[in-house]
């Protein structure tokens, strides 16, 4: 029963993670396709580039919110009795990974999609919060000192496993 379990959790968290809210939000508002401008991904810095700030920071936001979700839905799992067989940080790992798949292979747009930065970044805030936001500070930071997004991206990743090591953060489980 386990593997059903973890089944489904993985199949929660791929299908938040591939909601495209880039390219909804784009065409809703701006009747366009992202994927028809500057790098051709549907994520927040792309966005943004295309000239549609607010909608880039909307997108970064439900794209964070997106992976969050992931991971707290595939806890949530957990309190379905027949599905209670595995351990909550499994189930929390399981959600983290497919919901940053999900968002860089949506089903929905031909498994194209962002690169997952703002995804993880809601994936580890709801593993570690502290940790995630001394990340994101790397990544403002450095994004404004270089105005480079991918290095700033890099770094910022790069950052988050040495404040996890550094910052005290409760076992999923035991939040």
């Amino acid at each position: 029963m386990s593997v059903v379990t973890y089944l489904v959790i993985a199949l929660v968290a791929y299908l938040l993670g591939s909601i495209p809210f880039g390219y909804v939000l784009v065409r809703l508002f701006r009747k366009e396709d992202i994927r028809s401008k500057g790098s051709g991904n549907i994520g927040a810095t792309n966005v943004v580039r295309s000239g549609a700030k607010g909608l880039g920071a909307l997108t970064f936001l439900l794209d964070a919110l997106k992976g969050y979700i992931a991971v707290i839905a595939g806890a949530a799992v957990l309190h379905i009795p027949a599905l209670q067989l595995v351990p909550a940080q499994n189930a929390a790992a399981l959600a983290a990974l497919f919901a940053i798949i999900g968002h860089i292979f949506p089903v929905w747009l031909g498994f194209k999609g962002g690169k997952g930065v703002a995804t993880a970044l809601g994936v580890f805030t709801a593993l570690a919060w502290l940790p995630a936001v001394a990340s994101l500070g790397v990544f403002v930071v450095v994004c404004a000192l270089t105005r480079y997004v991918s290095l700033a991206s890099i770094l910022g990743a790069a950052a988050f496993p040495v404040f996890a090591f550094l910052f005290p953060h409760p076992a999923f489980g035991d939040l």
